[in-house]
């Protein structure tokens, strides 16, 4: 079957709803979600009994960079900069040097292995060197696992940011694969302009993005979310267009973001996650689509190799030697060259060979998307027991909940206080999104003279006004009043 204008909605929201359906069950199986939405994507094509016929990685590639940008910007918004920080160094050496010696050294053993450049090793190297976003976010949020030790805020760091560490990767030896006269010296400089560049970017949109939500004033609320699309996509444009990272420039520019004090965040953070999860089912449907399961079989043996190879060698090099210079307990470092989950990224990323025409292109592909579901089905479905291996889990009772788990949370005010604003309060003519107010409590309504207005971030805090505040605990009351008068 192809696809027509007239029959892609029917067929686009069958397979939307298939996956939802699937998505539920799944775990009940021990099955990664994201691995059904592939295997749909399968069973639909060509190769399936849905019989689509669907063979174009341009368009492929297209709405694979438009899902990431999504998938990227949401885990960018849920990272919290205060579990962050104190394992930042060892996210961004994990991002960039382990990503680099992770695509070395499985491309030294492709080299040896197969009839392959060592252009081309390098190549299928880069693109399956980084731990994909999707994969990483969705299995360790809907698993719901709870680590020791900063471990969780640094898997999701490390996969986050290390996709544009890959993308510089396979641009380079894509290009030495086809001039192959260029050394590979000539690849330093577009690395170092990529990510400065993109960091700079990122940096720079982050703020803009913030000065522009939280001062245009719009007359409905469900606007702000499409404001927020329209700049996570002017960022990573911009950065583009400029010689640098689009990728690392809205997750910086998301990361700033999630932990500011926005206009209607809220409404924002959970509009993201909605089309975080549509993008992934999107992006994995698609990929399933492209691929023609017939064309893996040849290459089972050799991807098998290759992917076990990666698991078990080349990802655990790439981490122990990253982090060979920073204290961490050896099971650490063991759970996180487990997590090294390859997903829809590196199927994305194998695309640029295919357009760029170079010999061994399909081959590649197949490889690729190979390695991605063998990782997705063996570290994927693996998660929790490893966890427990190597005691670097906790009960679920026990895990801690972020400033975007308490903004979200709907739990219940169960205390309420009347709190006057005298002329010594710093809310003094403030907006109520520059105070800082607690996650846990809201200002529910302002008495101001007669009437009672109820208030939004934008809603500024005047003399005399009495705050009513919801709490969910009464302690709570203590830091509202150290905010309104420090």
């Amino acid at each position: 079957m192809n696809l027509t204008i007239e029959n892609i909605l029917l067929i686009g929201s069958i397979l939307l709803l298939i996956s939802i359906f699937a998505g539920k069950t799944s775990y009940k199986f021990g099955v990664p979600t994201l691995l059904l939405f592939l295997a749909i994507g399968m069973l639909a094509g060509s190769d399936g009994i849905g019989g689509i016929r669907f063979d174009d990685p341009k368009l492929a590639q297209f709405i694979g960079i438009v899902s990431l940008n999504f998938i990227l910007f949401s885990g960018g918004l849920d990272t919290n900069w205060t579990s962050v920080k104190p394992i930042l160094w060892e996210g961004i050496t994990l991002s960039t040097l382990g990503v680099l010696l992770t695509a070395v050294s499985l491309g030294t053993f492709v080299w040896f292995v197969t009839d392959f450049t060592i252009y081309e090793s390098l190549l299928l190297g880069s693109i399956v060197s980084s731990t994909d976003a999707a994969a990483v976010f969705s299995i360790l949020r809907s698993k719901s696992l709870a680590l020791k030790n900063n471990l969780r805020p640094t898997l999701e760091l490390e996969s986050g940011s290390n996709d544009p560490m890959a993308y510089v990767l396979t641009i380079a030896f894509l290009t030495l694969v086809i001039h192959q006269d260029q050394s590979f010296i000539s690849i330093i400089p577009l690395f170092l302009q990529q990510m400065i560049l993109g960091g700079a970017v990122g940096i720079a949109f982050g703020m803009l993005s913030k000065y522009i939500i939280n001062n245009i004033k719009l007359d409905f609320e469900g606007l702000y979310p499409v404001l927020v699309i329209a700049l996570m996509f002017i960022s990573f444009s911009v950065a583009d267009f400029v010689g640098g990272n689009g990728f690392l420039a809205i997750y910086i520019c998301a990361v700033y973001l999630g932990n500011q004090d926005l206009i209607h965040k809220k409404t924002i953070l959970k509009m993201f996650d909605g089309l975080a999860w549509l993008m992934q089912i999107v992006l994995f449907l698609t990929l399933g689509l492209l691929v023609f399961p017939t064309q893996i079989i040849p290459y089972l043996g050799i991807g098998l190799l290759i992917s076990l190879f990666l698991i078990v060698i080349a990802r655990p090099i790439g981490v122990f030697i990253s982090l060979m210079f920073f204290k961490m307990k050896l099971r650490r470092r063991f759970y996180i060259s487990w997590v090294g989950l390859r997903g829809a990224v590196p199927i994305v990323f194998a695309t640029y060979p295919l357009l760029a025409g170079i010999d061994k292109a399909n081959m590649i592909f197949n490889i690729v998307f190979f390695i991605s579901v063998t990782s997705i089905l063996i570290q994927g479905t693996t998660l929790s027991i490893v966890a427990k291996w190597l005691n670097v889990g906790l009960p679920e009772k026990a895990k801690k909940l972020t400033a975007t788990d308490l903004l979200l949370a709907e739990n219940p005010k169960a205390e309420m206080k009347e709190l006057l604003i005298t002329s010594d309060c710093f809310a003094v003519n403030k907006k109520i999104v520059e105070l800082g107010f607690p996650k846990n409590a809201i200002i529910a309504m302002i008495k101001r003279d007669d009437s009672y207005i109820i208030p939004n971030g934008l809603t500024k805090i005047e003399l005399q006004d009495t705050l009513i505040v919801l709490a969910d605990r009464s302690e709570i009351f203590e830091e509202v009043n150290q905010i309104l008068k420090p």
